[in-house]
């Protein structure tokens, strides 16, 4: 599978500051989660487990995701940057998602949660307008190791986020998402999600 799209490559890319090296290499990554983001766009029916350890409760939900791919210079891109204060040329470069959800508990089908969050990618960081437990922005560190797979780990209120997503084929993707305090691991997310349109 390749997620990879034909790409123009700009005339210059480089930053002040930046050797040649270095402007290729974010150029690469640019390509790399641009392509992702543009793979994951449309909608999702996502089966969620969350383990709180190391003995507490298991909660299952299922959820319908919908991702909206975003190119650079989109107003939410620009309004992410805004509140994350950068200059007006890195928000313009941001690339990124919209991503919408509802979650239900998969025993009784009562609403759990809804909502919205906007995605943005630079460099090597990924912005957010809100993290999964907090309305705040909030930055991730990211990576590729391949062009299926994002690696992501955010850290703030003391607690550190650490989710890999994985797509599987055209149609399906895992998720894992472990959260840790104080050096210990207090809980552990595991989804299986289908792409439905």
């Amino acid at each position: 599978m390749t997620l990879s799209p034909q790409l123009a490559q700009p005339t210059s890319h480089r930053t002040d500051g930046q050797t040649h090296g270095e402007a290729n290499r974010s150029w690469k990554n640019f390509e790399l989660i641009r392509a992702f983001f543009q793979f994951t766009e449309g909608t999702w029916r996502s089966e969620r487990r969350y383990y709180t350890l190391p003995e507490g409760p298991t909660e299952e939900l299922v959820s319908m995701v919908t991702v909206e791919f975003l190119e650079p210079g989109n107003q939410f891109l620009l309004e992410l940057g805004s509140l994350h204060q950068l200059s007006m040329a890195e928000s313009q470069a941001l690339c990124g998602t919209k991503v919408r959800w509802e979650s239900r508990d998969a025993t009784n089908n009562r609403k759990k949660s809804a909502g919205s969050t906007v995605f943005g990618a630079l460099e090597n960081i990924l912005y957010r307008d809100r993290g999964f437990a907090t309305v705040n922005p909030v930055t991730a560190k990211f990576y590729l190791p391949n062009p299926e797979t994002l690696c992501l780990r955010t850290e703030y209120n003391g607690s550190v986020f650490e989710e890999e997503i994985k797509h599987i084929g055209q149609q399906y993707r895992t998720r894992q998402s472990i959260i840790s305090r104080a050096g210990e691991q207090i809980m552990i997310g595991q989804y299986l999600e289908k792409r439905i349109q």
